[in-house]
């Protein structure tokens, strides 16, 4: 009963899930950093930022699953692979928008690359906390469902009382 009464537990409002979000996946960020740093003084930094990113990734949407957005449990096989997609997503954007600076810019200050790059990624957190919310977490894909079920009622037949009493 515990099981199932947390299970059904509401889901957050949307300021209250985006603040969930920034705090699980800004922490998730930070470690991550401190991370790949403590990881590439032993394996090549490329090596050690995939590595992280994984992990980062796999252990961002377990914590999205159980606490931001209220799903009541761990995240299944398809959260996991649409919240990697979007996160693969968000890593394209940053990447294109510090392309685009270092094609307009011949040699942007630290700060201009600081601003392009979290912007980027403030852009991109936005763009995933949408994507999160709407498509991965969805809780009323199944509340749609049970919608179409109850639109088209399958018709019960009474029973024979005869039958019932031979079947007894």
């Amino acid at each position: 009963m515990e099981s199932a009464r947390s299970q059904q537990q509401a889901a957050p409002g949307a300021l209250a899930a985006f603040a969930r979000f920034v705090l699980c996946g800004g922490g998730v960020g930070l470690a991550s950093s401190l991370a790949v740093a403590a990881l590439a003084s032993w394996i090549p930094w490329v090596l050690a930022n995939a590595l992280i990113t994984v992990v980062s990734t796999l252990l961002a949407t377990e914590l999205h699953a159980r606490f931001t957005f209220g799903a009541g449990g761990r995240a299944t096989w398809r959260q996991h692979a649409q919240s990697a997609g979007s996160a693969a997503a968000a890593y394209a954007l940053t990447s294109v928008a510090m392309l685009v600076l270092h094609q307009l810019v011949a040699a942007p200050g630290a700060l201009l690359e600081q601003v392009v790059y979290l912007s980027a990624s403030a852009l991109a957190g936005v763009a995933r906390f949408v994507v999160l919310r709407l498509v991965v977490f969805a809780r009323n894909r199944s509340r749609a469902t049970a919608t179409v079920r109850a639109a088209h009622p399958v018709r019960a037949t009474p029973a024979d009382p005869a039958s019932l009493c031979q079947a007894a």
